[in-house]
């Protein structure tokens, strides 16, 4: 597993992922592609009920798990930017990022990232 050097990149393509969560945290969004590096710019939740919701986001890194965001409350009908352009961060081949909600069919998530190949 070599990190691509980023310095000297031979492509860079925009991606957007969309999806739902589920009730336990093993929905995965974002896996990383062998020879790539992710810089993920935008994590956003939306709550598209009518009551509060809370998220967890985390990130496998070498088999570990650590939170990004822990039971955040996301209102009814509104959007909270777990990541954004002033927090981006990079994900490394075999690395993952998933999440889970409070309530099944409560939270939309967007996920846009810069995919960096060497």
């Amino acid at each position: 597993m070599a990190i691509p050097n980023i310095v000297n990149v031979a492509t860079i393509h925009a991606e957007t992922l969309v999806g739902d969560l589920t009730t336990t945290l093993t929905t995965t969004l974002v896996t990383g592609e062998a020879e790539h590096v992710y810089k993920i710019n935008v994590f956003r939740v939306t709550n598209v009920t009518d009551n509060d919701a809370t998220c967890t986001i985390d990130m496998e890194k070498g088999g570990t798990h650590k939170k990004i965001a822990n039971e955040v409350t996301v209102p009814a009908n509104s959007v909270v930017d777990v990541i954004d352009k002033s927090n981006s961060f990079y994900l490394e081949e075999t690395d993952l990022i998933r999440g889970g909600a409070s309530a099944a069919d409560t939270i939309d998530c967007v996920v846009s990232y810069e995919a960096l190949a060497d």
